[in-house]
């Protein structure tokens, strides 16, 4: 890497203008860029105030530059007037963790807009962003996409989400009555495991979907979904069917209806815990065997 700040700076800038990464007067981020909060040398040559910093990070083709790192913090604000209002806001959800704070889901869909903030928006056709009731009592939360539902721009609409449609009747409920979505909103790669950077940036959309909609219980479906909302990684065969806290709402984790349509037998096991759930919210138990085949 080299030694010389203000040289370095240049090559950086140069580098993101030919990737279209960033916008000056703006401060557009691309979808590969991860921030880190970190104080650095910034030149003056920038003309920042106060000292002000962002980290960025990403992986260079030049042999000589591996890691690309530019700061830019404030000691008395967090951004300065390089960036625009709505992306300072963004930024600050995304480096904070906090939700949005918007008022109805309709407001956190657009201001998601055509998202680009992780490398799944590569390859997508559609934001999976959720569907179902806003005051649902009953949100049921996954860990992203598959291809039928990237194609329609709805969650669980393929082989799981039909499953999960006879899960949900099972429990004498109809999808119109709960909500459902996904970990992350974009369809990883070939099915693949979300990776944490594209959780992470998916993260304050998820948490301002459940702050709006307060629902009484979440059942969280899978390892995925169940590993982010409670940032642990107990295994989810011993975290399912024992009810857990996500910021003061009560979480049900229970195995994906991907998982139970490869073991059918653990159907079984995934009908307790929504017996639980039921009881909790106090909708009748059925008295006969239900199917969920």
């Amino acid at each position: 890497m080299t030694k010389d700040p203000s040289h370095f700076l240049t090559r950086v800038v140069d580098f993101l203008k030919d990737q279209q990464s960033l916008s000056l007067d703006g401060l557009d981020l691309g979808p590969e860029l991860k921030f880190e909060k970190k104080i650095s040398y910034v030149p003056e040559n920038l003309h920042q105030k106060n000292n002000t910093s962002v980290q960025l990070s990403k992986h260079m083709p030049d042999p000589n530059i591996h890691e690309l790192t530019i700061f830019l913090e404030s000691t008395d604000k967090k951004m300065d007037s390089m960036m625009t209002q709505p992306n300072k806001k963004k930024m600050e959800s995304m480096i904070n963790h906090d939700p949005l704070q918007l008022k109805t889901l309709t407001t956190i869909r657009e201001n998601m807009g055509d998202c680009r903030l992780c490398k799944l928006c590569q390859g997508r056709k559609n934001i999976v962003f959720g569907s179902g009731n806003p005051n649902a009592r009953l949100v049921f939360v996954g860990e992203g996409p598959g291809a039928d539902e990237d194609i329609q721009g709805l969650p669980f609409v393929g082989r799981a989400g039909q499953l999960l449609t006879k899960m949900i009747t099972a429990m004498g409920l109809d999808r119109e009555q709960v909500y459902i979505c996904n970990v992350v909103k974009c369809r990883p790669p070939h099915n693949r495991e979300p990776e944490p950077e594209e959780v992470m940036a998916c993260e304050p959309f998820l948490q301002s979907q459940l702050a709006v909609i307060n629902p009484d219980i979440i059942v969280t479906l899978g390892k995925h979904a169940t590993h982010a909302l409670l940032k642990e990684k107990t295994p989810i065969s011993k975290l399912r069917g024992v009810l857990k806290k996500y910021h003061n709402i009560p979480l049900m984790p229970t195995y994906h209806p991907a998982y139970l349509l490869r073991n059918p037998a653990e159907k079984k096991v995934v009908w307790q815990d929504l017996q639980s759930v039921m009881k909790f919210l106090k909708l009748p138990i059925p008295s006969s065997s239900v199917s969920m085949s």
